[in-house]
């Protein structure tokens, strides 16, 4: 048993939709989340850039004593998950890759499944490989670079989102998929939009429930679920912005209170 926080980072605040699903299968886990605003959007950065960042974030996060970090962020899953693990060794480090893959392999299913996600993440093929290590499943593969900047500043469930989506989504190489991952923890939040576009005839796969259970499982294998019901939240964003206040709501399902700390200075 550990009382200690579960740490989750991002880009942005697209990884909160991983902290709500957290909260709501773990209600007993206290949760420190950091939001790298100012670094956003990952999916644009270098890979060093991206190490980097995600590096200090961790190391912020192990000196809040968390007993686990979550890497709510699929640009920074696919590049930094595993220099992370490597420089610290401490506490067990997750991704929210993984987890998919894992449900995925599972079913045991051979499909043509589409993944749409930031350049950084289609660019590492992360899903690809990791699909094709357990199935003979096509994997097809598609940047959608504009969705979790359209996200982060509030922009989903509308017209423009729906517009945007509708552009990505009827690329002729997504044409007949069976399932669709999405490959960005902000896209939980056009997930409905998504869904009513292909008609309810696509499975539409987010990581936010699917990890919430992973994470569940691995903290009884290692005896570390929180116990008592005295659970607390601290959202922390690097960079505060009167958008990501109103958005941050959105994602966590809940009122929040955002502090701004600039752990680069």
């Amino acid at each position: 048993m550990s009382s200690n926080p579960i740490g989750i980072f991002d880009s942005g605040i697209g990884g909160l939709t991983i902290a709500n699903a957290i909260k709501e299968k773990l209600p007993n886990e206290s949760i420190i989340y950091f939001g790298d605003t100012k670094h956003l959007p990952y999916g644009e950065k270098s890979e060093k850039a991206i190490k980097d960042y995600s590096l200090q974030i961790a190391k912020f996060l192990k000196n809040k004593n968390c007993k686990i970090i979550i890497i709510a962020c699929n640009s920074a899953s696919s590049v930094a998950f595993n220099y992370i693990q490597n420089n610290i060794n401490s506490i067990p480090i997750f991704n929210v890759i993984d987890p998919i893959i894992n449900d995925l392999s599972a079913k045991n299913e051979n499909k043509k499944i589409g993944v749409i996600g930031t350049k950084a993440t289609i660019n590492s093929n992360i899903y690809q490989k990791k699909i094709n290590q357990k199935s003979n499943s096509k994997v097809i593969s598609l940047e959608t670079p504009l969705l979790a900047p359209m996200i982060e500043e509030g922009f989903f469930n509308q017209e423009i989102s729906l517009a945007i989506i509708k552009n990505y989504l009827s690329n002729k190489n997504l044409k007949e998929i069976d399932s669709l991952i999405l490959a960005c923890t902000h896209y939980p939040l056009i997930k409905k939009q998504i869904i009513e576009y292909y008609n309810n005839q696509v499975e539409v796969i987010d990581s936010s429930s699917i990890t919430a259970n992973y994470i569940k499982n691995e903290l009884e294998k290692m005896n570390m679920l929180n116990t008592n019901n005295k659970s607390s939240y601290n959202f922390i964003v690097s960079n505060l912005t009167e958008s990501f206040s109103k958005s941050a709501s959105f994602f966590f399902k809940d009122k929040i209170s955002l502090q701004e700390l600039d752990i680069w200075k």
